[in-house]
């Protein structure tokens, strides 16, 4: 399955290029087919960059004590052919922990505009909205949580997807559509780099046996991903210029937290609602988001499939002083017809609970002309009892060379927690980078 998704994205790629290109072609031939044209040339440039990561304490269930060990080349390259805009990203990276030499394509886009407040991107590419910082509501793109917690470049977070964004720009809202049209989950923790709790067999699990190898939803029309955005900025918080936003999803739950008639793991279907503020409070800003997540196949009675939810979150962040910024998220999340889970999943001591906490909180410090950056962030939920944190420290020796040593850490006080799973996946990291 993973193999044709792959074709079938690759095939995707190439087809918007080539649509773009055409589309160019055809605009060009309308005007003046013979004259000259003003084209520059590609702008290619990237980094290499060696990254080293260990345990700090034994996982009984991976006999590696590295959880990362690679060496990457990015290659970076855009060109611009009139008003069409190509853009790549590629990594060629060889890996220490899973033994292999790989290619991961980061981006291959395309840009034009259709009108002139109407604009295309399309093909392999990062996509991202909302107001919060590492906590995410009614952005439902793909994440990459395996490079996350590995001690990997914040940017690999972010996994890319191959879709096709229409942007419509209009006086008082603009309007984002995004259609990606196959299925795009989350790189999730699937036993192999990390061992995770399966509430299934009630204890911590890892590769072979313990893999996570979830049903795919097939390829079709039906199981594509729509995503949509209306936003825009306005006066409506005692006349200050507010940013203001509403989002809606149809697809999947990104990760396969559901079980089907043959045991096994599968992706659900969810439709989301959501909205999102962001103004200026006393010398900070300050924002708030709000999400539904309607699903589709639960009414709240069947276990196996995720229950709808309520998801909330504000924040605030401000400098406190010079080079020192501080950002704190109170997060939400309400589990819908609770009752009916409770009456229907036989007692299970694994139950979530219903309302679930989670603060987060950053400091940044910059030193040195801004070539030393320190940073922490932390999650911490008073729920569940459990906590991740995620210290750096960013050195640049000049602006092609940078090093950064960081962590992940994991704790709580019961092993079947979000975080909690995790205690024994803590790590520290270096990364060494030269740009060129």
């Amino acid at each position: 399955m993973k193999s044709k998704i792959a074709q079938a994205r690759l095939i995707f790629t190439v087809v918007t290029f080539s649509l773009s290109s055409l589309l160019y072609a055809a605009d060009d031939w309308g005007d003046d087919a013979w004259g000259e044209e003003e084209k520059q040339g590609a702008i290619v440039h990237g980094f290499i960059e060696t990254a080293v990561g260990s345990r700090v304490s034994d996982d009984a269930l991976i006999s590696d004590d590295l959880s990362l060990a690679e060496v990457r080349a990015r290659v970076e390259a855009e060109s611009y052919q009139g008003d069409l805009r190509l853009s790549g990203k590629v990594d060629l990276y060889a890996d220490g922990v899973e033994s292999g030499l790989d290619i991961y394509l980061r981006e291959a886009v395309a840009e034009f505009s259709l009108a002139d407040n109407v604009d295309v991107r399309a093909g392999h590419q990062v996509l991202t909205w909302g107001t919060g910082d590492l906590v995410f509501l009614n952005d439902l793109f793909a994440k990459d949580w395996v490079s996350f917690f590995a001690g990997r470049d914040d940017e690999y977070l972010k996994a890319p997807s191959s879709s096709i964004k229409l942007s419509a720009y209009g006086e008082k809202a603009n309007i984002d559509f995004v259609w990606t049209p196959i299925f795009n989950s989350d790189n999730f923790i699937s036993g192999e780099r990390f061992s995770y709790f399966s509430p299934r067999v009630g204890t911590q699990v890892a590769a072979p046996n313990g893999k996570l190898v979830p049903e795919e939803p097939s390829e079709s029309f039906s199981h594509g991903e729509f995503s949509a955005r209306i936003y825009g900025r306005s006066q409506i918080l005692s006349g200050r210029s507010t940013e203001w936003a509403l989002y809606g999803y149809r697809g999947f739950w990104k990760q396969p937290n559901a079980i089907n008639s043959n045991n096994q793991p599968y992706f659900s279907p969810l439709t989301s609602l959501g909205a999102s503020l962001r103004t200026n409070i006393a010398s900070g800003i300050g924002h708030t988001e709000l999400a539904w997540y309607n699903s589709v196949d639960d009414g709240g009675s069947d276990p196996l499939i995720p229950n709808s939810q309520i998801r909330f979150l504000m924040g605030y962040e401000q400098e406190l002083i010079s080079k020192l910024n501080l950002g704190v998220q109170y997060y939400f999340e309400h589990i819908l017809d609770y009752d009916a889970l409770a009456a229907n999943d036989g007692g299970s001591i694994y139950r979530p609970d219903e309302h679930r906490e989670l603060w987060t909180l950053r400091l940044t410090y910059r030193a040195m002309q801004d070539n030393l950056t320190l940073n922490w962030f932390s999650f911490y939920s008073p729920t569940d009892q459990d906590y991740y944190h995620r210290p750096s420290v960013k050195y640049r020796f000049n602006d092609q060379v940078n090093l950064t040593l960081g962590g992940n850490i994991f704790g709580g006080e019961q092993p079947h927690t979000f975080f909690g799973q995790f205690e024994d996946a803590s790590n520290i990291y270096a990364r060494l980078r030269w740009s060129y």
